[in-house]
């Protein structure tokens, strides 16, 4: 059954990084694909889900640095494949992985993922997507049990099981994330990835992880860090993105305040993802 959509077209100046805070700040609103474009951002929106006032909260609409305007209109379906297909470009990180659509052609990497990504987020493009495959390519993940926790497209569980994690537990609180994570686990072949739809409180609580990766927001990282040092190892590690360098200091002081020692972080445009251990 097809489902009715909202489109909003954001003009956006300076378009960045003023696309990318638009795009994080609309997400925390339930919006659930993003096309950016020349002028700024197309964002869809369930019409069953949305609120039109919501928007007067949106800080960057009342930043007086930026200038933002935009219109609306219903759309009774969009056909995702095609949206993706006309703005997916294959990334490549570290010279050593590949991120491309089933409809590119085959790049010969150590690590090449086949994303599908539809309406989830997490497709190697956006800054702390990438830099958290950059962390992964780093690391021994040979026989490690993993969370992805706000896994999407499941891009990140998939190159952990590539590099050789044993275990992987996916998460994420959008139904349809689940689904596409699903569908791309099965694409690329992966056998020892299981994804669950909820927030943290689905985490197995006895189980202990080797590596746990999330990549949300600031606001879900803070009320969760306790969470994550809780079910890792000794020596275990942990991966945060989803955040700017403004806010590196407050998630660096919660995770020491949790036992966790800082290691170091990545930087892209604005964009932080951090190493931690346990």
């Amino acid at each position: 059954m097809a489902q009715t959509y909202i489109e909003y077209k954001f003009s956006v100046l300076p378009l960045q990084p003023g696309s990318e805070i638009l795009i994080a700040q609309l997400g925390e609103l339930g919006f659930e694909s993003f096309v950016e474009t020349d002028e700024g951002v197309d964002a869809y929106i369930l019409k069953d889900k949305w609120e039109p006032e919501k928007l007067e909260g949106v800080q960057l609409l009342n930043n007086e640095e930026f200038i933002i305007g935009y219109t609306s209109r219903i759309i009774e379906q969009v056909n995702w494949n095609e949206e993706w297909e006309r703005n997916f470009e294959p990334i490549e990180v570290s010279e050593q992985c590949v991120v491309r659509a089933p409809f590119h052609s085959t790049f010969h990497v150590s690590y090449e993922i086949i994303i599908e990504p539809k309406m989830s987020f997490g497709t190697g493009h956006h800054e702390t997507t990438h830099m958290m495959l950059e962390y992964l390519l780093e690391a021994d993940m040979q026989g490690k049990t993993v969370l992805d926790m706000g896994c999407g497209t499941a891009v990140l569980a998939i190159l952990a099981e590539m590099r050789g994690a044993g275990d992987v537990d996916a998460i994420d609180i959008d139904a349809w994330c689940v689904e596409n994570s699903g569908e791309n686990i099965s694409r690329n072949n992966c056998r020892n990835i299981k994804v669950a739809l909820g927030d943290s409180t689905v985490i197995d609580s006895v189980k202990k992880y080797d590596v746990v990766i999330a990549n949300i927001n600031r606001n879900v990282l803070l009320k969760d860090i306790g969470i994550y040092a809780d079910i890792l190892k000794e020596d275990g590690m942990l991966l945060l993105s989803g955040f700017y360098l403004e806010d590196l200091e407050i998630i660096r002081k919660s995770c020491v305040t949790h036992g966790l020692k800082y290691v170091n972080n990545k930087l892209r445009n604005n964009w932080v993802a951090v190493k931690f251990v346990n």
